[in-house]
């Protein structure tokens, strides 16, 4: 796990000092200047400690670290996972000055309806991309990850994040997520295992650079770090693949005995104004849940393919498993990482 040191480390004292802050979030996500401007306006010193997927943010939490952060950044279906696990407390609207600036589409969603322990940070979608210089043929399946064609097999990086790869192999099957059918289980399982003898790595903080160094000539990614490898001068073109695209909302999360409360909930208001919000659209490349951003966003983002997908293309939210299906897809993830 990286850290981005702002402050001490978190292993100097096990006290928590009144003007502290300290975040469990994604690598490579929030502008360092949206973190000073923060500091300057509060006085509240931050610390940010990083992980790489849901997954092994909800593992660190349940493995002793709940009570050290103050908020986490988890996707959608995680949120929900979080909350039935008893890992987060609650706000009302009223201590957010800003709350009414959240998008009213992105308010009574299914994995936190009301908004009782998130706010929306950034949204966006995953697939993947293909370097047009060694592939310049059809790329409107998922068979590039799945089933590649031979001029990209053995230079593919996947993420090392379950939740997504288990739902695009669902989508490529054309099988349901949370599938309790062994058949189909069973068909997803060897999919995978088929598929990755022409994977060259597993690596989600890394998605971008392999592609932007050619280490890869494909891979799945996220809509974000697909943007900024074109803008290091990858060849890269981010796809909309015809069975379906992961789409997903990160959300900022009120962590259950959080040591400093209140200053947790200063920058969940302060992430809800629209030109902060839009500072980090216009960092990481996504799309903020924040009305009022437009006047602030760069044209190449507001412009980018990768925010803009085709019509006819859809994107799916991943489901939350009930425990019993959720321990059948995490044996068929231990399968493939082995």
């Amino acid at each position: 796990m990286k850290k981005l040191l702002l402050t001490a480390s978190l292993l100097a004292s096990p006290a928590f000092a009144e003007g502290e802050l300290k975040i469990y979030h994604w690598f490579e996500y929030i502008p360092q200047e949206l973190v000073d401007k923060f500091q300057a306006e509060t006085g509240i010193t931050v610390t940010i400690d990083t992980y790489d997927s849901n997954e092994s943010m909800l593992a660190a939490l349940k493995a002793g670290k709940l009570g050290e952060y103050d908020v986490a950044v988890p996707g959608d279906y995680m949120v929900e996972i979080m909350g039935t696990e008893g890992l987060l407390d609650t706000f009302a609207p009223e201590d957010l000055a800003n709350f009414a600036n959240i998008d009213p589409k992105w308010v009574d969603v299914p994995f936190d309806p009301g908004r009782k322990s998130s706010i929306p940070y950034q949204w966006g979608s995953t697939g993947f991309s293909v370097n047009r210089d060694v592939y310049s043929g059809d790329i409107g399946s998922l068979s590039i990850l799945f089933d590649p064609p031979a001029e990209l097999q053995g230079k593919i990086n996947v993420l090392d994040s379950q939740g997504e790869v288990l739902a695009l192999g669902s989508f490529f099957l054309g099988i349901p997520q949370c599938s309790q059918d062994r058949a189909q289980l069973q068909a997803l399982n060897d999919m995978l295992l088929n598929a990755k003898q022409h994977w060259a790595s597993f690596g989600s903080d890394t998605a971008k650079d392999v592609l932007v160094s050619g280490d890869a000539a494909a891979g799945m990614i996220y809509n974000g770090f697909s943007a900024k490898a074109r803008a290091e001068g990858a060849n890269v073109e981010y796809a909309a693949p015809k069975e379906g695209y992961v789409v997903w909302m990160d959300n900022v999360v009120l962590l259950k005995d959080a040591p400093n409360r209140d200053n947790a909930l200063k920058f969940m208001n302060f992430l809800l104004d629209p030109e902060n919000s839009a500072a980090v659209t216009n960092y990481a490349a996504y799309s903020s849940g924040v009305t009022g951003v437009e006047a602030f966003l760069l044209d190449e983002i507001k412009n980018s393919p990768e925010n803009n997908p085709p019509a006819d293309q859809k994107g799916f939210f991943i489901q939350a498993c009930d425990e019993e299906t959720q321990k059948l897809y995490d044996a068929i993830w231990t399968n493939l990482k082995k």
